[in-house]
């Protein structure tokens, strides 16, 4: 489970991430807005915790900002600010819960885990235009007539439904067929030189022009943005 951590108090943080990596979460810790909006572009996380009082860039534009480009990430802010007004603004800006401190780690880590079931819950099948998809299963449908396809093309489609609208890189996506999106990746994990980063790269383009196929008439399209990477999004009248 990967968790960023935006928190300005040095001393606070380091014992939070302590407490949490001991309870089995892999933590990135943001110390000002802008380093939790570079780690937020940057890397894949499955909950953030965030406190609105951050220097350079605040918590609440840190939050809104994350909404423009990813709706469903589970944040829970954690603050000091404990109005009523505070809590509704952070809440009504996109948050999915709201603690205020002093806290208990106990209490932190049991909301932490109720954010996390309940993202799974609604991430374990996912529709968009005339495609769902169903994660628990590993299947896919197109107008309810079932797709076929390899391990690794259910992983790409599954990494582009998730970040459906934002474009993915080619390295995050031999990433995921590693089996980790936020590690160093297939190339590295073998140390692949210049010749294995262009055999994966070939083979991203192979996997992306099989997919589109596949994904005929379900009204969504695999778009390529040169020099970046792809995006799915639904097909335009």
């Amino acid at each position: 489970m990967n968790l960023l951590l935006a928190e300005d108090d040095a001393i606070l943080a380091d014992a939070l991430c302590e407490q949490m990596r001991a309870s089995g979460f892999s933590v990135e810790h943001a110390p000002n807005g802008a380093v939790a909006q570079y780690l937020l572009a940057k890397q894949q996380f499955d909950v953030v915790v965030l406190d609105l009082g951050l220097p350079m860039v605040g918590g609440i534009e840190v939050l809104r900002q994350l909404r423009q480009t990813d709706a469903s990430l589970p944040v829970l802010i954690l603050t000091a600010l404990d109005s009523l007004e505070d809590r509704v603004a952070g809440l009504n800006a996109g948050a999915d819960d709201y603690l205020t401190k002093p806290f208990d780690f106990p209490e932190l880590e049991a909301r932490l885990r109720a954010l996390l079931r309940r993202s799974r819950a609604l991430k374990a099948s996912t529709e968009l235009g005339q495609l769902s998809m169903q994660r628990e299963t590993r299947s896919a449908q197109v107008r309810g007539e079932m797709l076929e396809l390899s391990p690794r093309e259910f992983d790409l489609l599954d990494l582009l439904l998730t970040h459906q609208g934002r474009v993915i890189t080619k390295e995050q996506i031999n990433q995921a067929w590693a089996g980790d999106r936020n590690g160093a990746g297939a190339g590295a994990a073998n140390g692949a030189g210049s010749a294995d980063s262009g055999a994966a790269t070939n083979a991203v383009e192979v996997y992306i022009h099989r997919l589109r196929r596949k994904l005929e008439g379900s009204q969504v399209a695999i778009r390529t943005v040169r020099g970046l990477g792809y995006l799915l999004e639904l097909e335009r009248a």
